[in-house]
């Protein structure tokens, strides 16, 4: 008798070739990377005596101490989407940063329950894709958040959304730290209290899951209905060439044709078209 609970196992829907099978040791890095974490922050307010940013330098001195190689970024002077180019000094500093890391920390205080226009303007400079790179697709992601009042979750559940978007790993832990006026001292010190030491948890988790899969971050986000894509895209490429007559680049050349001319045309869409960044 069969294990399977469908003796059928045909999936006509499947693009069998495209199909990549997960197998343990694809989950092994041959030579895992020996250097420090490093962890990007951002923090989301700009008040001179900001608790997002007390708790996010807080939070920096725990992974500095567990080992990790940290950079804050210092919001001040980031200017809103789209109302600078992405050659602004702060941008370009932005996703420098993003795309050195292999982790980051979002926290951001609570302000008319949500998260501030100041934690998102830094997460929309952050693009989707860079080329082809996608400076954030597999990296670790831990939130955080304060409050002047009672406890809440608004801001981590918003950022978690943001995190997904982003395709980014966001461990199931988080800090939520109510009436952030009376946990830090005058000098900006967080106080003993079961805040901090859920800091601590956040901070131990992020650290865990960066070494577990900063290696393996290509692999674990590499997708089905992508690879689907690329080969479609590519399938209509080879049979553009086909069709026309244009091969390499070379060959074009030497055919007395310019390159431009093998270029395949627009296609008229009803969709929207793809942008790294909502089109407003």
């Amino acid at each position: 008798m069969s294990d399977h609970l469908f003796p059928d196992a045909t999936l006509p829907a499947l693009s069998a070739e495209l199909l990549d099978i997960p197998n343990q040791a694809r989950l092994t890095a041959a030579t895992p990377s020996q250097h420090p974490p490093r962890i990007l922050m951002l923090y989301g307010s700009l008040r001179e005596r900001s608790y997002s940013r007390l708790l996010t330098f807080e939070a920096a001195r725990l992974l500095e101490a567990m080992g990790a190689e940290v950079r804050i970024f210092d919001p001040s002077g980031l200017p809103l989407p789209d109302d600078a180019p992405d050659t602004h000094p702060k941008v370009a500093e932005l996703r420098q940063l993003a795309t050195w890391s292999e982790g980051m920390v979002w926290c951001s205080p609570e302000r008319h329950g949500a998260m501030t226009g100041i934690m998102k303007t830094q997460i929309d400079w952050i693009p989707l894709s860079n080329g082809s790179v996608r400076p954030t697709q597999g990296k670790t992601l831990a939130v955080m958040q304060v409050s002047g009042g009672s406890q809440s979750f608004n801001a981590v559940n918003q950022m978690r959304v943001l995190g997904r978007w982003m395709r980014m790993l966001t461990i199931p832990n988080q800090s939520s730290v109510a009436k952030a006026f009376a946990e830090f001292s005058e000098e900006g010190r967080m106080k003993p209290s079961s805040y901090y030491d859920r800091v601590v948890d956040v901070v131990e988790e992020l650290l865990k899951f960066t070494l577990l899969t900063r290696d393996l971050g290509p692999y674990l986000v590499n997708r089905y209905s992508e690879r689907k894509e690329s080969a479609a895209e590519l399938a209509k490429r080879v049979e553009f060439s086909k069709a026309t007559g244009c091969g390499s680049a070379a060959s074009d050349t030497e055919g007395g044709r310019s390159v431009a001319s093998c270029e395949m045309p627009e296609v008229a869409s009803d969709a929207p078209p793809k942008s790294s960044r909502c089109c407003g």
